[in-house]
């Protein structure tokens, strides 16, 4: 159990954020989340350096087992939930609610001052249907950084739910879409032109055809890559992001965060995961 120095750190008063201090995008899932390891610490070590975090977290291990009790079976097409109407309620209060609130606990607990927003807040997420072969599944069409900068700015830690508003919506059954956390990750490191983008998985990095972490990668390397069939599944939506996010981002990073100190370890520029640019 996490101490409750966090309690205490946070009525000590918000630090004052470095202005020349770029945001860091910190994309989290259920995997990479569980006893041993360190994200949370991590984030929080960040934020005390008067760096400037901003989590994006996933849920998809969640949603599933919330989707099974109803007996409905997950089903993924190139990396990407199924999405009907069904799930997309269970998605929706998983993300925005179930899983965001427990990691701003968290977060809370071990030190920083977190706060819960969702992808729909001021529009910050506007996605139209991306395939009618998935559901209710968005893709990005208009990003509002605004909501996040704000939190940033206040010295706060946004912790964001991924979701967004559906800009064709014909109904209040369709106004909200289920987004892929990792494509959120990306679209909202462009808007925020962040200093960078650390995936934070459960594999070591993106690996070569020999399963040999590849330290450093292309965009054009990561298209290769997935043209190729070498990359699959859940990694086509993380290479995806990080091609999106260096629309406006430095460099964009898939790490270990199973290892402890991962996360500090990559943006303090040790040789960790694989580094896009």
């Amino acid at each position: 159990m996490r101490s409750d120095r966090g309690v205490r750190s946070v009525q000590l008063g918000v630090h004052d954020v470095m202005a020349d201090q770029g945001s860091i995008v910190v994309k989290i899932g259920g995997s990479t989340l569980g006893e041993g390891d360190s994200t949370i610490d991590d984030v929080v070590e960040l934020w005390s350096r008067g760096m400037r975090p901003v989590v994006v977290h996933g849920g998809g291990k969640t949603i599933s087992e919330w989707v099974s009790r109803q007996g409905v079976r997950s089903q993924f097409v190139r990396g990407l939930r199924v999405t009907d109407s069904a799930t997309l309620e269970v998605a929706v209060a998983v993300l925005t609610g179930l899983v965001n609130s427990n990691l701003v606990a968290e977060i809370t607990r071990a030190g920083g001052p977190a706060v819960s927003v969702s992808g729909v807040s001021e529009g910050m997420f506007s996605a139209v249907i991306q395939d009618p072969e998935l559901g209710y599944v968005g893709r990005i069409e208009k990003t509002n950084p605004l909501p996040v900068q704000v939190i940033v700015d206040s010295g706060r830690i946004p912790v964001v739910g991924p979701a967004a508003l559906n800009l064709e919506a014909t109904s209040l059954e369709d106004q909200i879409l289920n987004i892929n956390a990792d494509t959120a990750a990306g679209h909202l490191a462009r808007a925020l032109k962040a200093e960078s983008m650390v995936f934070q998985t459960d594999v070591e990095g993106v690996l070569d055809m020999r399963g040999r972490v590849i330290p450093q990668m292309t965009k054009r390397q990561c298209v290769d890559l997935i043209n190729s069939g070498v990359a699959g599944g859940g990694m086509i939506p993380k290479l995806e992001a990080c091609i999106e996010s260096l629309g406006g981002t430095k460099s964009a990073h898939i790490i270990d965060g199973r290892v402890k100190g991962a996360l500090v370890k990559c943006v303090e520029g040790e040789p960790i995961g694989t580094r896009i640019v």
